[in-house]
């Protein structure tokens, strides 16, 4: 199953795959999480009629997301290539809902960096709320999987041992496009990960080097904080990020960036050209 939104007609609406069909739901998918009712969603029940995509635009999945949990150093030829040993416990940081944008959304190049980063990850969507939960139960407690950015400004990154002033930039992470349940996708097996800038190969990975599972970090954050639906939990990057390559590399404006997993689809994004005031 495939939960989205797009742009109909002007307005956002929320759609789900089903049978290789999409529906329109009648109400965002974000209301469906609030109420518990996510479970539920059936459009042959609603008695929906089927819905051309191509007459609408992929935007962000999820509207009003506030909270972003972040995996580091979450695959070993990463934190390899930063010089990081491999992490005992999983590294958590935080990015909040004013940094997420959608697909085909600007990436915001602030003027007051030039060293700005790509990382593909894989993005778990928490689907109802949970607090304690045990690894074997932890698929549960997901709506699915999606495909974030999690673009960085490593210079500000870098002022201090915290991340978060490098991470949290308004409108630079793009997620996205779809979100795909958990049963149609083999993470443990692999799923090929990649970022290309400007059509030139970036990064490729699989899921199948994570470090920590999704299910191991699931049960590790809930254990000091309640996961709530909507939550989303970005599970690290592969190698290849611009930091770690011989020359640096670094985005720029206008240029173009893909970030794609397999199975879960394809995000582009285009670096602004002018910055932001």
């Amino acid at each position: 199953m495939k939960f989205a939104q797009i742009l109909l007609r002007g307005k956002p609406v929320a759609v789900i795959e089903q049978g290789s069909r999409w529906y329109q739901l009648d109400k965002p998918l974000a209301d469906y999480l609030a109420t518990r009712e996510v479970q539920f969603i059936s459009a042959e029940h609603m008695g929906a009629q089927p819905l051309d995509l191509s007459e609408g635009d992929f935007i962000r999945p999820l509207s009003n997301v506030s909270r972003v949990l972040c995996v580091g150093l979450n695959f070993t030829d990463h934190a390899k290539e930063v010089g990081a040993e491999t992490p005992s416990h999983p590294t958590i940081f935080t990015k909040f809902g004013n940094a997420l944008i959608g697909p085909g959304e600007q990436i915001q190049m602030p003027p007051e960096s030039n060293k700005i980063d790509w990382e593909v990850e894989l993005c778990a969507v928490i689907g109802k709320e949970g607090r304690r939960i045990p690894v074997e139960e932890a698929e549960e407690y997901l709506l699915g999987y999606t495909v974030l950015n999690d673009v960085s400004v490593r210079d500000w990154q870098g002022r201090t041992s915290e991340w978060f002033q490098g991470k949290n930039w308004d409108s630079m992470t793009p997620f996205g496009p779809v979100i795909v349940s958990p049963d149609e996708l083999d993470i443990a097996g692999g799923l090929a990960m990649t970022c290309t800038v400007d059509g030139e190969t970036r990064q490729q990975g699989s899921t199948a080097n994570l470090i920590f599972r999704p299910a191991e970090v699931i049960s590790y954050i809930s254990t000091f904080m309640t996961l709530q639906p909507g939550d989303l939990i970005a599970l690290g990057t592969p190698a290849g990020v611009g930091l770690s390559l011989r020359p640096r590399k670094w985005l720029a404006p206008g240029q173009t960036v893909v970030t794609e997993i397999e199975g879960i689809g394809r995000l582009t994004n285009v670096c602004s050209s002018e910055g932001v005031a």
